[in-house]
């Protein structure tokens, strides 16, 4: 039984997904199955009775519910708008401007929001019925709003860097300051696929209206406390004064102030915005457990051994293998959410990645930002169906705005794997 142990728990955890079961529920039960057929259950119970504590007891942990309560703070004080607001005040009178601006919101509130699909949803509601007002063609509205809410994963400090450094045993302050330069690349991206689409067709996106300059300086007054709340976790990061656990203290208190201060903050919405961040804590510690429970299973049966060896004995490059290995997240991004890629993949293509010579940083950015292209690919795309819901349009428009910044997403991949030093050179600055 022993020797069928790896493909039938792998059958199990199919059946399991596809079954709709949570990918942490579904991993711990095919994991230990497994883990019961190759050791025995006096095994399977001592694991389980040590994993769970022994998992989660990482300081590092901390940043969890600090960022996620950062991120609550920063949606109860009503910002998007303000971000929105003040990126078309600036860049709105160029044509496609109220698109470019959609991108740069997505971007400020993706910075400190760190959640994907609540950056989709509240750009749907504030930024595309600006575009459409102006008479934007509807496709190019819903897929430059899909593809930039994805940035609330790359962005940092986001929890899929959080998840990825766990889970990869990643310093996390190198980790979020190497996402700093590819996040610029890919917002670029973003904005150069919207000119290159309004070039192709200027009837796509008329001219918006022109502020004085008076108008623009006084947009920025809700942006900047975003800006300034940005830069300060990130820069005692960067500069070392404080670790990312800190930082993440920091920034939910700043937060705290700045919802305060825009008097959006009462008793109910606090108690709201706690039990929010203690719910996605939850769901994450509960992931990570449960992977660490597969990862003892993949020790046990020698999976990864197996594949170096194999890899090994293939005689490809390095880089085949790794465009290969960035084909497999495409499809995986077809089906699943990034959380249960991480979980599912890392324990195994890690030390591929490492016996290949790559940065486990870099690699960490690379996986994240082929997630991202996940996020708005059918037929999970859950950006795509959240836009859709949100703005009550069919999910197949949604997706074919949003297929020219697929493709260009794949160029930027293209370029951050050509030059990982885009990835890497910011961090081996560090203090």
């Amino acid at each position: 039984m022993a020797s069928y142990a790896v493909p039938l728990t792998i059958a199990l955890l199919v059946l399991l997904l596809f079954l709709r079961v949570p990918v942490a529920f579904g991993i711990l039960v095919a994991a230990s199955c497994g883990m019961w057929m190759v050791a025995g259950l006096n095994v399977l119970l001592g694991v389980l009775e040590t994993v769970p504590l022994s998992s989660v007891s990482n300081y590092e942990f901390i940043t969890v519910p600090m960022f996620l309560m950062m991120a609550e703070f920063v949606i109860i004080s009503g910002v998007a708008d303000g971000i929105f607001t003040a990126a078309a005040a600036w860049v709105g009178r160029l044509r496609g401007g109220l698109a470019i601006a959609t991108a740069l919101a997505g971007a400020g509130f993706a910075a400190i929001c760190h959640s994907s699909t609540a950056s989709a949803a509240t750009l749907s509601a504030t930024s595309v019925p600006a575009m459409l007002r102006a008479n934007y063609e509807p496709r190019l509205a819903f897929g430059v709003v899909a593809i930039s809410g994805t940035l609330g994963m790359l962005i940092p400090p986001s929890v899929a860097m959080v998840l990825y450094g766990l889970i990869a045993d990643v310093n996390l302050g190198r980790l979020f300051i190497a996402g700093v330069i590819p996040s610029v690349v890919v917002a670029f991206t973003i904005i150069l696929t919207v000119m290159v689409l309004v070039r192709l067709d200027p009837a796509r996106a008329p001219a918006a209206k022109v502020y004085s300059w008076a108008e623009k300086w006084r947009t920025l007054k809700v942006a900047l406390p975003m800006v300034g709340l940005f830069l300060g976790v990130v820069g005692v990061i960067y500069s070392g004064v404080a670790t990312p656990t800190e930082a993440s203290a920091l920034g939910a208190f700043g937060a705290f102030l700045i919802a305060l201060g825009m008097k959006r903050l009462n008793w109910e919405r606090t108690l709201q915005a706690a039990y929010n961040a203690c719910k996605t804590t939850c769901m994450v510690l509960l992931v990570v457990m449960c992977a660490h429970v597969l990862a003892y299973f993949l020790v046990m049966t020698h999976v990864t051994e197996d594949l170096l060896g194999w890899v090994g004995g293939l005689g490809m490059p390095p880089w085949v293998l790794l465009v290969v290995i960035y084909a497999i997240y495409l499809v995986l991004g077809c089906f699943l959410d990034l959380a249960a890629m991480l979980v599912l993949t890392i324990p195994v293509v890690l030390p591929l990645i490492k016996s290949l010579g790559y940065d486990p940083v870099w690699f960490g950015i690379m996986v994240i930002v082929l997630g991202e292209v996940g996020m708005v690919t059918p037929p999970v795309g859950l950006n795509v169906f959240v836009v859709a819901r949100v703005t009550k349009q069919p999910v197949s428009e949604v997706f074919k705005g949003v297929l020219p910044h697929v493709v260009a997403h794949l160029f930027a991949i293209a370029l951050l794997t050509v030059w990982p030093a885009l990835v890497l050179w910011l961090p081996g600055t560090m203090k």
